[in-house]
C-alpha cells in the first residue's frame, strides 16, 4: 500500500537510515533532540541514536558550525540544522570562508561532507528576522551545493544524496511545506515517499506540469503557487509548464532551456528578494543560451527589495502568489 509522508517525517526518516547505514552520520543543533527540531526535521532521532549522535548545541551557531567543519575534516558526516536561515550571519565565516573552501585550499585532500539544513519561508507573520528564504546568497559563494525541495518524495532523496555527498551541501526546507498544519494544507503537503533509501541526483530538474504555452521555473513553496495559477490558466486555455529546479548548485539549465525553446516564453517565480537572485541567474541564463526561442521578454516575481513585513496584508502583498502568476502569465500571452 502506498506511504504517505509529511515532509518533516521524510526528512527526519531520511538521516535515520544514513545514520543507521553510516556510524560517521551526526546530528547537532538547537532543539534537535528531545524536541525534534522546531519544524520536525529530526524527530525521533534523539530516541532512536541517542545523545551521542543526537547533540542538542547551545545557542551558539558559530560554534557548532564550525565543529561540524572540525568534524567533517576528521571523516565525520555531520548533519546540522540553523534553526532559520536568518541565523546564517552570526556563522557565515564558518560557512563562506572556511567549509565552501576548505577542499579548494587543500587541492583536493580534506574532504568536507557537511550537511547545513536550515528553515526558510515566509506566510505566517514571523516578521524580518525569521521569514526570509535566502538561497541565492549561498548559491553565490563557489564551493556549496544548494538544495531546496517541494515536496517529500524530493526532501527524502535529495537528503541522503546531501549526506552521502563529500562536498558541504546547503539544504532549505521551507516551513510551509514541512506538513505542520498550515500552507499548503498537510494533506497537500504529504506525498507518497517509499519506505527504503533512495537518492535523487543533484542537477536534475523536475518538469511537474507539462505544457506549451509558458514556462515558468521556480522552487520551495512557489511550485505549488505556480500550479494553483496554472489550474486557473487552463480555464482561460492557457497551457502552463512548471520546472521545479530541486538543486539551485548545480542548475539544471538544459532543461529550462529546452522547455523555453519548446514554449517561447518565461516566468521565473522565487520567494527570495528580487536583486540580484535566482530570478536574474535564470534569466541570463535564457538570455546567453536561448534568447531566440523567445516570443516576448523574460518576466519574473520575486519579493521586493524590502525586509519582509509582520503585518499579515503587508506580507501577502509582497509575497508571489497564485494571483500575481496569473495576472502576469496572461499579459505575456497578449503581448504575442
Amino acid at each position: 500500500m502506498a506511504r504517505k509522508l509529511p515532509m518533516y517525517m521524510a526528512i527526519a526518516e531520511a538521516i535515520a537510515q544514513e545514520m543507521e547505514r553510516d556510524s560517521s552520520v551526526f546530528v547537532m543543533g538547537e532543539d534537535i533532540g528531545a524536541y525534534g527540531g522546531i519544524f520536525g526535521a529530526t524527530t525521533g532521532l534523539l530516541d532512536k541514536f541517542g545523545p551521542d549522535r543526537v547533540k542538542d548545541t547551545p545557542i551558539s551557531e558559530s560554534a557548532f558550525i564550525g565543529g561540524a567543519l572540525g568534524a567533517a575534516s576528521k571523516g565525520m558526516r555531520p548533519v546540522v540544522e540553523l534553526m532559520f536561515v536568518d541565523f546564517f550571519g552570526v556563522a557565515m565565516d564558518q560557512i563562506y570562508n572556511h567549509i565552501a573552501k576548505v577542499t579548494y585550499m587543500s587541492n583536493g585532500n580534506v574532504k568536507v561532507p557537511v550537511v547545513i539544513m536550515t528553515a526558510i519561508g515566509a506566510g505566517y507573520s514571523d516578521a524580518a528576522q525569521h521569514s526570509q528564504t535566502l538561497y541565492g546568497i549561498f548559491a553565490h559563494v563557489p564551493g556549496l551545493k544548494v538544495v531546496v525541495p517541494s515536496n517529500s518524495y524530493d526532501a527524502k532523496g535529495l537528503m541522503i544524496s546531501a549526506i552521502r555527498d563529500d562536498n558541504p551541501v546547503m539544504y532549505f526546507f521551507h516551513k510551509g511545506l514541512q506538513g505542520l498544519g498550515w500552507m499548503p494544507s498537510p494533506e497537500e503537503a504529504a506525498v507518497e515517499v517509499p519506505e527504503e533509501p533512495y537518492t535523487i541526483p543533484f542537477g536534475q530538474a523536475k518538469i511537474v506540469r507539462e505544457g506549451g504555452d509558458i514556462t515558468i521555473v521556480t522552487a520551495s513553496r512557489m511550485v505549488y503557487e505556480a500550479l494553483w495559477a496554472a489550474q486557473e490558466l487552463d480555464k482561460e486555455g492557457i497551457s502552463v509548464e512548471i520546472i521545479d529546479l530541486r538543486t539551485l548548485v548545480p542548475l539544471d539549465k538544459q532543461t529550462i532551456l529546452n522547455s523555453v525553446a519548446k514554449t517561447g516564453r518565461l516566468l521565473v517565480v522565487d520567494e527570495d528578494y528580487l536583486s540580484y537572485g535566482l530570478t536574474g541567474e535564470i534569466i541570463a541564463v535564457v538570455a546567453e543560451s536561448g534568447l531566440a526561442s523567445l516570443k516576448v521578454p523574460p518576466r519574473r516575481i520575486a519579493v521586493p527589495d524590502v525586509p519582509l513585513p509582520y503585518s499579515r496584508p503587508l506580507e501577502k502583498f509582497v509575497l508571489p502568489s497564485k494571483d500575481k502568476i496569473v495576472k502576469l502569465v496572461k499579459e505575456m500571452c497578449e503581448e504575442s
